[in-house]
């Protein structure tokens, strides 16, 4: 891990899977938080999540069958139930078998809220950040997911999602802004729930994107854009009485890997129609913060000292303090007390 970034949250809820991507009775291994695990459906249609390592040789869960039920290790035929719990150890004699309840593979706390698998990685889950609902899109799931890989630490990949700068320069497109359209701009902050809120604002004037949304659907009614540790974000935008959710969450997979997983909802048919159009310009504006991050980590391989200088850069500093303060109250047994103030921030965009 590089000198500028700090262990990621073990007690918080990480989005692990689109739920699109787990079909009942199968099984999805992923390396999360460095933790090898592995994601069920069973044939009810529950989500679960195990270490994907057999307690008996170590052989990775992931290799043996899964028949909706139970997991059945390929090595030796031991099968657990979904709870983790061992229910069969075939090569055992009756006499010899232990009381199965006592051999298990660990589990982990799942969530499945809107269209997203989420899982718990810590001991405290009654202090961890909520997963999050998304205002005005309860039990909808997303039009459009996508999916991308960062190389570079949660700590780095937040900071360049809270960004608020950065936009101009990075996204340059003819669907999105140019460098020429750069103003001054200001928002008011306010502290929410394990994290901090752009208050509900106009959207941007320089944005063709916006400008677009605002041609399909209406008079905009304003963008309110929320961050919440350990690292999710969403931006909930109303336009002419619809609402378009942007819902990005960065999980880190290693000390240099993060996943982003950006879905977006929407309750407006139109959008839906033209969906087949807006898919390549999201993944374009991924890219972009995909490879500036990447190209980032050339620098700091060299552990330089960072300078995060006036408004643009106060959204980063919250976030270690935001942070900090987390894993304080954990140690403390205390709960969780935001250290964000009301304020108003200016920057050129």
């Amino acid at each position: 891990m590089d000198a500028q970034s700090t262990p990621p949250l073990r007690d918080a809820w990480y989005y692990a899977l689109p739920s699109e991507r787990l079909k009942n009775g199968d099984m999805v291994p992923k390396t999360l938080l460095g933790e090898p695990v592995v994601i069920g459906r069973d044939k009810e249609g529950q989500v679960f999540a195990l270490v994907d390592i057999c307690p008996h040789r170590g052989i990775p869960l992931r290799f043996g069958k899964f028949d909706g039920c139970e997991i059945e290790c390929c090595y030796h035929g031991w099968r657990f139930a979904p709870s983790g719990v061992c229910t069969d150890i075939p090569t055992l004699v009756d006499e010899q078998k232990p009381e199965l309840s006592k051999v298990k593979v660990r589990s982990y706390p799942v969530q499945e809220v809107q269209g997203g698998i989420w899982i718990f990685f810590g001991d405290k889950p009654e202090f961890a950040p909520p997963v999050p609902v998304l205002p005005e899109l309860e039990g909808q799931t997303p039009k459009m997911i996508v999916t991308m890989m960062f190389d570079g630490s949660i700590d780095h990949s937040v900071v360049g999602l809270v960004d608020p700068a950065h936009a101009t320069f990075i996204h340059k497109a003819w669907f999105w802004r140019s460098t020429k359209s750069i103003r001054n701009k200001a928002k008011q902050f306010a502290p929410s729930p394990f994290g901090f809120t752009m208050v509900r604002h106009p959207p941007s004037s320089n944005s063709r994107a916006y400008k677009l949304l605002n041609f399909l659907l209406g008079k905009p009614e304003g963008t309110e854009i929320v961050f919440q540790l350990p690292g999710v974000r969403y931006e909930h935008i109303k336009v002419g009485g619809s609402v378009m959710c942007h819902l990005t969450t960065l999980t880190p997979i290693s000390e240099f890997e993060t996943e982003i997983n950006h879905s977006v909802f929407w309750n407006a048919r139109i959008l839906t129609i033209l969906r087949p159009l807006f898919w390549p310009f999201v993944r374009t504006f991924l890219k972009q913060d995909r490879d500036v991050i990447s190209q980032q980590q050339l620098g700091l391989q060299h552990n330089p000292q960072l300078l995060l200088l006036g408004d643009p850069d106060v959204q980063a500093r919250w976030y270690f303090r935001l942070k900090n303060e987390f894993v304080r109250a954990q140690e403390e047994n205390r709960p969780f007390e935001n250290p964000i103030k009301p304020r108003t921030l200016q920057w050129r965009s």
